[in-house]
């Protein structure tokens, strides 16, 4: 029996491991996304600077620990292979829920995660001994600790509301203070913002964050303590001088310094505040078994796990490698890069490409808030609305970058505002042992101050308040599921013990393979559509890139419709299938091209005007082929998927004679535009005349069909809808091939 319990240390561990790992994929937005979003650095030093507050932060999460042990249930009350079982219930829906966050790019919380899974899972085992013993729900209070666990529940649903509100409101002093062109005012005032915002991140990271220090002695904790109103005073007028002697001496850029320190101050809070999340758990199952194995001769279902109650005091060195694991984690996951990313582009200064769309309750809010703005407007004098106005202006914060792809996300004062409110807030909870949300806190701190910087303007406000709903959406999805999932695995677990055990193993690390499959599947489809998108384009990348995308499509038009064909007569629906996806993929391309249109004219230099003509009347004309190509295979692929009559005899010899002179006209097209012989378009022309006039003949003939009974309802439909839509491919082909005849005489007469 101790052997199968040693098993279970080992998988409890096995899964600490992924649970490191798919946690700070998601938590490394926390820290990362001023740091990033501000261009502060060269991605390399953010990481670096985040490490080492990682690693420092990680010693520090000692005093949490106690969460995983009793904070949402009492350990006195439950055996040995009770207490296991509700472990490995945690563990299990921890790590492919959280990985399941990863992959779809959505920050979630990793300690509300934690908090739910306990509790069900908890709950679950508690109810089993309440029917065994004959007890009743009400009893249910006995098991767990309800008072700590609402404590807790309240404690991050409040930081929602404390954080934005805080973030705001600090956004919009600090903004009015400095305004955009905030250099000015940073000669006289930086230095004292910069005092007060490391002053601060001393204070709440060191002073109280050393409580739960797993090396600083008793001792050194309550000098710290007891001396806190003297290091605040000391470090606010030691921090403004030197920080004005290295503005004096080496200009040095307060901004960045503040940045950078805070990025280091959140990356320690991180890792002192959810560092229990992963591995407290596992931690808390190592200490149940050392106490079981400590009484030789006690029973699994006998032994009460009253060494839980105690205080717990973790290893420095199994932090210190939990660190380094994170750290690596944070490194190389590319995971960690698309929750990054999903957050600073809700958070981002201008309008642009935007990852969710609109919906109802944010087209109300929008409203609702515009309407708010309209009596404020009102009622507040106009001189006091235009000096306003005016420190909100970012139109010359733009112009220094040479085109607004360069431009950071936001600059540095929110920056700086982001991660000195976080960091307070983060490490307060971290040194009252509450485990407040690092995610709640980051997240909703970095929009509020986007609110009150008026990031959300009316290009993108609907849509970053989509992006907002859904990510809190997700929040309380992460509850539900979280608690329901351990639930039941931990009834599972408990009626079909070391089976469900495996079974449970087995589908967590398929679901894991499966979400990593996914995701970096749609990595690779979003680094094909972006390929072009960093170009410093000029005439001759444009150029470049207007050829490419043509013979793409040009090449995809005749494989499609070959494709389609061959499906169609041999009733193949895998082929079919494979041709809707070739499809989405090309109408994904176009789709990227034409909304990145804005952002790649920015990209020209005022005198090639010209050139961006061209290029947006080949990207609509790509647009419509690929449009035509959707309609042409989808239904194909649906009246085959229904199992509908095949096409009659007479329609694929029809077909079969379209497909060839369809090949021969746009492999005639390809030669053109290779070797840019344009004096051929008059034939091509004449080639897609011929191909018409077969097209009206075959309409013809397909009318005849229906007036005489041979072609029912559905064959027609299909039929005569390809028949439109060849004809639409056909002309939007000879446009391209003119559109590319004209681009590339202007580029040759302005040479």
């Amino acid at each position: 029996m101790e052997n199968f319990y040693i098993v279970l240390v080992v998988i409890l561990f096995a899964l600490a491991i992924s649970d490191l790992i798919v946690g700070v994929s998601n938590d490394a937005v926390n820290f990362l996304n001023s740091a990033i979003g501000s261009k502060v650095a060269p991605r390399y030093v953010i990481m670096i600077i985040a490490s080492l507050g990682i690693l420092i932060g990680a010693t520090f999460s000692s005093g949490m620990m106690e969460v995983a042990r009793k904070g949402i249930f009492h350990p006195e009350q439950f055996y040995f292979s009770e207490i296991m079982v509700i472990f490995l219930a945690v563990m299990l829906t921890d790590v492919v829920l959280l990985d399941i966050f990863n992959t779809l790019g959505l920050p979630t919380s990793t300690t509300v995660s934690i908090v739910f899974e306990l509790l069900g899972s908890a709950v679950a085992v508690a109810l089993i001994k309440i029917q065994y013993l004959g007890q009743t729900v009400g009893d249910l209070n006995t098991y767990i600790n309800s008072g700590k666990a609402l404590a807790i529940i309240s404690g991050i649903l409040l930081s929602v509301v404390i954080s934005f509100t805080v973030g705001a409101f600090v956004m919009y002093l600090t903004r009015l203070v400095f305004s955009f062109n905030y250099k000015k005012t940073f000669k006289y005032f930086g230095a004292i913002w910069g005092g007060i915002a490391i002053t601060a991140i001393t204070y709440f990271i060191l002073v109280k964050g050393a409580k739960g220090s797993s090396f600083l002695s008793d001792a050194t904790t309550d000098w710290i303590n007891i001396n806190s109103n003297l290091i605040i005073i000391y470090s606010f007028i030691g921090w403004t001088i030197l920080l004005q002697l290295l503005y004096w001496i080496a200009k040095l850029d307060i901004l960045k310094m503040i940045v950078l320190v805070g990025t280091f101050a959140l990356a320690m809070a991180f890792a002192g505040n959810d560092l229990v999340n992963f591995i407290g758990v596992p931690l808390a199952g190592l200490k149940s078994f050392q106490a079981f194995i400590a009484n030789p001769g006690a029973e699994p279902d006998g032994f009460l796990m009253i060494a839980l109650t105690g205080k717990a005091k973790a290893n420095t060195v199994l932090l210190l490698i939990a660190g380094v694991v994170m750290v690596l984690t944070l490194w190389f996951s590319k995971k960690a890069r698309k929750v990054t990313e999903t957050e600073v582009n809700l958070s981002r200064q201008g309008a642009g490409s935007e990852r969710f769309g609109s919906s109802m309750l944010s087209r109300t809010i929008v409203r609702a808030a515009m309407d708010i703005s309209s009596v404020v407007n009102k009622i507040t004098p106009k001189a006091v609305q235009k000096r306003i106005e005016k420190r909100f202006d970012s139109t010359e914060y733009q112009k220094k970058f040479k085109n607004i792809q360069d431009a950071p996300s936001f600059d540095m004062v929110r920056a700086s505002v982001n991660l000195t409110v976080a960091s307070i807030l983060i490490s307060f909870a971290t040194s009252m042992k509450l485990p407040l949300s690092t995610t709640y806190v980051t997240f909703m701190v970095a929009m509020g101050s986007s609110l009150a910087d008026k990031a959300w303007g009316r290009e993108s406000a609907v849509y970053r308040i989509t992006g907002v709903i859904t990510v809190i959406g997700g929040w309380f999805m992460t509850a539900f599921v979280a608690f329901t999932f351990a639930f039941i695995i931990a009834l599972v677990i408990s009626w079909g013990g070391a089976i469900a055990i495996v079974a449970f193993v087995l589908i967590a690390f398929y679901t894991v393979i499966r979400m990593h499959l996914s995701f970096n599947k749609r990595e690779a489809e979003d680094k094909k559509i972006k390929r072009l998108a960093d170009e410093d384009l000029r005439t001759e990348n444009i150029m470049t890139k207007c050829s490419l995308e043509v013979r793409n499509m040009l090449k995809s038009v005749v494989s499609v419709f070959n494709d389609t064909v061959v499906g169609l007569t041999n009733e193949d629906r895998k082929l079919l299938k494979k041709v809707c996806k070739e499809v989405e993929d090309l109408n994904t391309d176009a789709k990227y091209l034409k909304t990145n249109v804005h952002n790649t004219l920015l990209k020209l230099q005022e005198e090639e005007g010209e050139t961006g003509h061209y290029y947006v009347q080949v990207i609509d004309y790509l647009r419509e082929m690929a449009h035509a190509l959707t309609f042409i295979s989808y239904p194909g692929y649906d009246h085959i998927d229904n199992n509908h009559k095949p096409l009659l005899p007479a329609q694929i010899i029809e077909l079969n004679e379209l497909n060839e002179a369809v090949s021969d006209l746009f492999n005639n097209i390809l030669i053109t535009i290779d070797t840019n012989e344009f004096s051929n378009i008059p034939n091509l022309i004449e080639k897609q005349q011929v191909i018409l006039d077969i097209l009206k003949d075959c309409r013809k003939k397909q009318i005849k069909r229906i007036k005489h009974n041979e072609a029912g309802t559905r064959n027609s439909t299909l039929y005569l809808g390809i028949l439109n839509e060849i004809k639409n491919f056909l002309l939007q082909s000879i446009n391209l091939v003119k559109s590319q005849r004209d681009f590339v005489e202007y580029q040759m007469n302005n040479k």
